[in-house]
Parts: C-alpha cells; sequence; structure tokens
C-alpha cells in the first residue's frame, strides 16, 4: 500500500525487508535492525541503530504503518481503554484493549467502516470508505504496544479479536496477510491460535480460509436462530444462508480441529423468545462449538432495544438445558462507548459540524 507518497515497511515480512535492505545496498544485519524498530513502531527518521545518510533514504520512501492513537478513554468501570486511530490519509478507525487476567486483548478493525449493512451494529451507518491494509492492521497492534509499554514495559498484546469495524472476509487477501505478519517469529510473534476472526458469514471465504493451514478461532455473527429472522437483521443473510453457514463451519471444525463461536445478540421481541433459542439448540447441536450470548449495545439510530435482564437469562437457560456450550459475554467499556463503530461515528458527526 501507498500512502501519500510513502509504502508501508509494517506490510513487509522479514524476508521482504532483508531484500529491501539489499536493494539499498545495505549490510544484511540491517535487516534485524530494521525489523525490531517496525515492532516497536519508529519510523525510519528514528530509527537510530541505523546510519544517518540511511535514515534518510528510508525515510523518503517509507513510514513504518501510518497509524497512530489519537484519543484514548480509559472505562472508570473495568479498566477497558478504546482508541481512536488516525491513518495517514485522515480517515479514522476504533479499537478496543480489552484487560483480563490471562492478558490484554486488542479489537483490530479491518476496514475503514463497513458494507454489510447490519441493522445492530454503528460501523455500517456510512458504508465502507476503504480496506485497511495488512500494514494498517498491524499498526494497530503495535500502536497498543507502545502504549502499553509505557504504562508498564512488561504489558503487551497477548490475543488478538478481529471484530473492529468492517469484515474481515470481505478484506480477504490482507486480512490473511496480517494473520502471518502478526504470527511471524521476527515479528510481534503473536500465536494464530489466539486469534479470533469474527464474520458475518461470507461462506465461499470460510471455506479458502480452512484451506489456509491458520487455526484461528473463527466466530460466526449469527444472531439469528433461521433465515427468515436474519433477513431482517442481517443483509448478508439473502445471498448465504444459514445451512450454508453451518455447512461451511462443519467443514472448518473438520479441517482445523477447533470449535466455532457464535456470536448471538439479543434483540428484543426480534430473536430472544425462548422457542429461538430452542430452534437454534437443534440447529447446532453435535457441532463441536459455543454460542457467546451479547444482549444488544443499542444504535440511536436504529429502533432495537435490548432486552430485559429476565428474556436474557431464559434465553440462557434453555440453551443450558439443550446441553449447548453457552456463555454471555461480558459487557465491556460501556461508558466509553465501547461497542464497534460508536466512537468513531461520533467523532466523524462532531468533526462535521464544526
Amino acid at each position: 500500500m501507498i500512502l501519500n507518497g510513502k509504502k508501508l515497511l509494517a506490510e513487509l515480512f522479514y524476508a521482504e525487508i532483508a531484500d529491501l535492505i539489499k536493494e539499498y545496498g545495505e549490510k544484511p544485519f540491517r535487516s534485524s535492525q530494521v525489523q525490531q524498530a517496525v515492532n516497536k513502531g519508529i519510523d525510519p527518521e528514528n530509527m537510530l541503530s541505523l546510519p544517518s545518510d540511511f535514515r534518510s533514504r528510508l525515510a523518503a520512501d517509507y513510514i513504518v504503518s501510518g497509524v497512530r492513537i489519537d484519543k484514548a478513554f480509559t472505562s472508570a468501570l473495568d479498566g477497558t481503554e478504546k482508541y481512536l486511530y488516525t491513518l495517514y490519509d485522515g480517515n479514522v478507525i476504533e479499537g478496543v484493549l480489552m484487560k483480563y487476567k490471562y492478558g490484554n486483548t486488542l479489537c483490530v478493525s479491518t476496514q475503514v467502516g463497513c458494507r454489510m449493512g447490519c441493522l445492530f451494529c454503528a460501523s455500517t451507518l456510512e458504508g465502507c470508505v476503504r480496506n485497511l491494509s495488512a500494514g494498517e492492521m498491524l499498526g494497530q497492534v503495535i500502536a497498543a504496544n507502545d502504549r502499553l509499554s509505557v504504562q508498564n514495559s512488561e504489558q503487551r498484546v497477548h490475543n488478538i479479536v478481529l471484530m473492529g469495524s468492517g469484515e474481515p472476509l470481505d478484506n480477504y487477501d490482507e486480512v490473511v496477510r496480517f494473520l502471518r505478519l502478526v504470527n511471524q517469529r521476527e515479528g510481534l510473534n503473536i500465536s494464530v491460535r489466539n486469534i479470533s476472526l469474527s464474520t458475518c458469514g461470507i461462506v465461499p471465504k470460510i471455506y479458502t480460509l480452512a484451506d489456509e493451514g491458520l487455526p484461528v478461532t473463527l466466530c460466526i455473527s449469527l444472531h439469528a436462530p433461521n433465515d427468515a429472522v436474519r433477513k431482517q437483521i442481517m443483509p448478508v443473510a439473502n445471498a448465504y444462508s444459514i445451512p450454508d453457514i453451518i455447512k461451511a463451519c462443519r467443514n472448518y471444525i473438520r479441517k482445523m480441529g477447533r470449535r466455532v463461536v457464535f456470536e448471538y445478540a439479543l434483540i428484543d421481541g426480534v430473536n430472544c423468545s425462548p422457542s429461538d433459542a430452542v430452534e437454534l439448540a437443534s440447529l447446532l447441536r453435535g457441532m463441536q462449538c459455543h454460542v457467546n450470548v451479547i444482549p444488544l449495545n443499542s444504535v440511536k439510530e436504529r429502533s432495537l432495544n435490548t432486552p430485559s435482564e429476565t428474556i436474557t437469562n431464559r434465553f440462557i437457560d434453555v440453551l443450558k438445558k439443550e446441553h449447548i456450550s453457552v456463555t454471555r459475554r461480558r459487557e465491556m467499556g460501556d461508558d466509553i462507548q465501547g461497542a464497534c463503530g460508536q466512537l468513531r461515528r461520533s467523532h466523524v458527526g462532531e468533526v462535521a459540524g464544526k
């Protein structure tokens, strides 16, 4: 990717950096110096381990990722951090850092906006502006690591969820490149098994992903027990049916040997009755899977509401009685617009109003 005439070092594999160093006529050991600087988000002009003339030549052609944290908000409720990233071309995206006992999890965006049109998501309200490059995705992780290291030198991102703005499988090639980049030993070296990828169900790409040999945790934004209900809230249901999605998931489980997670946002009066739960259980029975129940994060532009605690608990209880593995997803960052797309949308609105 080229941004304002400069290319991104963060989207190069170590072998490609080595080739680049050779093209510049520099000694091979410079490759590791550049890679280490990239891992820390240091742009070429500040790579002080390099000779000044080489720094200048590299800086004329490259930046690291063009991603910086412009604003950060910390939840007083649970310490969750919400980031507003500014990209090199002026676009903005967002991310969420969730702190758990087992490590820090970063929610990464794959597109500026989203074109899937799901009614319960703020990210899609203005469509997809553009895809992010693999280097820009990696840049989000690098920027979060930099912020964490300032707070505590031992802190870093341990786990990644591709659940920010955008549909990952709608930007397939760059997402797969990102998965390999973030996993490479010379880079951030984050295990692919520590990465979850959430999709609304682009069936052909689920099959393709299963052939990549990348054992990510596949998460399906299902949100309905049948196609009739799903079509009310998710336009993608007009292209790919639930039976086709389930078939693709069974293939993924068979090839990867990993369970699939089904995300299910409860929407009052739409998909959360006891009969909906029974139908969902019938659909998933016998699969190596888990259901992640999510009480809806209300989007003010949509007339969709969060169900009561009684309805939520009853839905979960029915799934348990039907012997379906289920948990209620912990709600984090509610006081800092933690839901996907909310912070970016409010920021864009503020800028437009000036």
